[in-house]
């Protein structure tokens, strides 16, 4: 019986990622890899997986994918390849009133396949916060707002950093989210919200937009999912650059 592909699954394992100040950040990765070796080396493809892990974890971004990914066919004799690598990464915010200095974390992920399915796509998910149009029309005062969070995937032909992607979404929504804030920064993010109302598609839109705008994005996709605070559900946009280009 042939068996398509071996591998792990959801290994942690620890990393350092490449920041865009030149330095690193020490994170815990959630790793999957698999590869379509012949029967003979099965046997050794875990201990193989974990060695090319070690040789690389020191110094990890998603340029060096497809190097690890390269080796890992080498080393297996396959015919393929594909690593998937989910991470939290936190980047330094600055509220804006009183200037309070709290670390946001943000989910991101690197996949890279190399023979039969070659790819490479780079994937973030930042919360923001929406406040509804129609709540804010209709009501006397007030209007109801509510977290949302926006997953951005793409595939570039120039090297984008992670950091760039997440300021680029954190713009597109009615206000940021930060880890802390004081009581005059709590002010000015709901009054920013209210005076930039946004549904989940006119966040979607504005993230194609954006993603449509930058010259080394040669596709992506994204998605929005406000997580309502008057619902039970949730609402949620989607779009893909395949389908508008």
């Amino acid at each position: 019986m042939k068996i398509k592909s071996v591998g792990i699954e959801n290994i942690s394992y620890p990393v350092k990622i490449r920041q865009k100040n030149g330095g690193h950040q020490d994170t815990v990765a959630a790793i999957d890899l698999q590869a379509s070796v012949p029967k003979s080396y099965r046997e050794t493809c875990v201990s193989t997986f974990i060695k090319i892990l070690n040789k690389y974890q020191d110094d990890l971004s998603v340029t060096i994918f497809p190097d690890l990914i390269q080796e890992v066919k080498q080393e297996l004799n396959a015919a393929s390849a594909r690593m998937e690598m989910t991470f939290p990464y936190f980047i330094e915010k600055t509220a804006p009133v009183s200037g309070t200095k709290s670390l946001m974390e943000y989910r991101c992920r690197f996949t890279c396949g190399l023979g039969d399915d070659d790819d490479l796509v780079l994937s973030v998910w930042v919360p923001v916060t929406t406040l509804c149009p129609c709540s804010k029309e209709i009501s006397a005062y007030g209007a109801h707002n509510q977290r949302a969070e926006v997953n951005l995937n793409i595939r570039y032909s120039k090297f984008i950093w992670m950091e760039d992607l997440i300021s680029m979404i954190e713009s597109t929504a009615s206000c940021e989210v930060f880890a802390l804030l004081k009581r005059p920064d709590e002010k000015f993010v709901t009054e920013q919200a209210y005076q930039n109302p946004m549904f989940v598609e006119d966040v979607v839109r504005k993230v194609a937009e954006k993603a449509l705008s930058n010259p080394d994005i040669t596709w992506f996709s994204a998605g929005v999912e406000s997580f309502e605070s008057i619902h039970k559900h949730s609402a949620y946009a989607y779009i893909d650059s395949d389908e508008i280009r």
